[in-house]
């Protein structure tokens, strides 16, 4: 099928939904026949089966107009180029990246088939479909596009991507492929559907944040200010389920089956709130980000618990970190430590700013129990059993407090052009003889979790405020794709 331009962004959107719709429709049906025949299909039908491409062409007449941006912009003339994936699910996306470039660049917007298969897991809706009959996924693979981790790859966002003389430069920095991994990974680990995350994310690394984040939700829905609660499992509150039970129904849910469970907090201004309980270490934190990513979030923020290293600090103190000392180990191939992870002014302001909101206290009183440094994340829970050697390091970078989690979210952040911050707060001291023991845990919670989940979210509505300037230029590389 030959390319059409495409007179407006919405005219593109529009066609890459029907072209979507078509191949996976074709690649459904034939997956039934199959399951009821066994009769394969043939290669003319098999050619039906692809992603829809989206093709941009730059060719300048006049400089652009200047600005501030940091994303729908253009690093060179050329023609640029994706595969894309539920473009009907990522139509604001589409639409909010597409309208610049055509408006303040004068691009042409070409849709078209791509030569890229559609993996038939990724035609189904769920798991269940394949577990019908005695066709096996061996049997499948033999006439059907089979997901192929040869294909999925970050070598554009990681800067290893291959620039070839001739060929359409990168769009985006995730291709469909990419995308639709990610997507049924996210259904894996969080028991929630994918379309239910939210475009402002918290992340954390206690269960009792979700206690809270569940009570808060409950209170939105029933004063009208929030649409519905998604937990994991299938479980979703609604205004007609608010009832005594509804906090009951949704901890009950099956989230124990689920490595990193996911809530969603759905408003109606599509602008909701999705915590996730992302459990403890840098590889959860790596694993669960590397799938967020793709859905192209506008901001993630680690609210979490963490060991304080200074003796003036108590529990229950508050850390917003401005710098990582990072010992996780996990990125050091793809964003080495020498490499500094800024800290984002718009987001380091409004989690300073909804801290002094939610406790009420300013000035020295706030400095006092909210201390702005450096978090050193490490990726041995233990590493306080050798302390002789850490002791050096942990001086000479000034670190103030210690956790598993958050310099690898920000360097995640850093690495996938995703805004993100930290705030932590001190649940032990590790090496003043403050260790957490059962009694004293369980009135550290009770005072400080709601308290700092509350903050988090109120730093979102601030960031929620200052609109697309957060998205910033300090994530961007020099050539960068157009699309964020």
């Amino acid at each position: 099928m030959t390319f059409e331009i495409a007179a407006t962004p919405q005219e593109a959107v529009d066609r890459l939904e029907l072209l979507y719709e078509q191949a996976r429709t074709a690649l459904r049906n034939d997956l039934q026949r199959f399951f009821t025949t066994a009769e394969p299909p043939t290669l003319e039908e098999r050619a039906l089966y692809r992603y829809p491409m989206l093709r941009i062409t730059y060719e300048p007449s006049k400089l652009p107009a200047a600005t501030r941006r940091g994303y729908a912009k253009f690093s060179m003339p050329g023609i640029y180029s994706t595969t894309v994936t539920q473009p009907g699910e990522f139509r604001t996306y589409l639409l909010d990246q597409l309208q610049p470039l055509v408006e303040e660049y004068g691009a042409t917007i070409e849709t078209g088939v791509s030569n890229q298969e559609i993996p038939y897991p990724y035609a189904l809706d769920g798991g269940d479909e394949l577990g019908r009959g005695a066709v096996t996924a061996a049997e499948l693979a033999r006439y059907f596009p089979t997901p192929l981790l040869a294909l999925v790859g970050d070598e554009v966002a990681d800067g290893t991507f291959e620039i070839v003389e001739g060929e359409p430069r990168p769009l985006s920095l995730f291709d469909a492929v990419r995308v639709d991994y990610s997507l049924r990974r996210l259904v894996h680990y969080t028991g929630t559907d994918w379309r239910a995350v939210q475009p402002w994310v918290l992340l954390t690394n206690y269960h009792r944040y979700v206690d809270q984040f569940v009570r808060l939700a409950l209170a939105e829905i029933e004063a009208g200010t929030a649409q519905a609660l998604v937990a994991p499992g299938g479980i979703r509150i609604d205004r007609d389920g608010i009832d005594v039970s509804a906090a009951e129904r949704v901890m009950s849910a099956p989230w124990h089956r689920f490595q990193m469970p996911a809530y969603h907090l759905i408003r109606e201004s599509g602008e909701g709130v999705t915590l996730v309980n992302i459990g403890v270490g840098p590889s959860n934190a790596k694993n669960i980000t590397d799938h967020l990513a793709v859905l192209r979030p506008n901001c993630w923020l680690m609210v979490g618990h963490c060991g304080g290293l200074r003796q003036t600090q108590i529990i229950g103190d508050y850390v917003l970190a401005h710098a990582y000392l990072r010992q996780d180990g996990i990125l050091d191939e793809l964003v080495p430590p020498d490499v500094p992870v800024p800290a984002l002014a718009e987001v380091q302001v409004a989690l300073q700013q909804a801290a002094a909101e939610v406790t009420g206290e300013k000035g020295d009183r706030l400095k006092q129990r909210l201390r702005t440094g450096t978090v050193v994340t490490q990726d041995d829970r233990n590493w306080e059993l050798r302390w002789s050697k850490e002791r050096k390091r942990i001086n000479l970078s000034r670190a103030i407090a210690v956790d598993m989690e958050s310099g690898t979210i920000a360097a995640q952040g850093y690495r996938l052009r995703v805004p993100y911050g930290t705030l932590l707060c001190v649940s032990d001291k590790p090496l003043h003889g403050e260790i957490k023991l059962p009694g004293a845990a369980n009135a550290f919670y009770e005072r400080a979790v709601g308290e700092h989940l509350k903050i988090g979210l109120a730093a979102l509505e601030k960031l929620k405020e200052a609109g697309s300037s957060i998205h910033s230029r300090k994530l961007r590389s020099f050539d960068e794709p157009p699309f964020r």
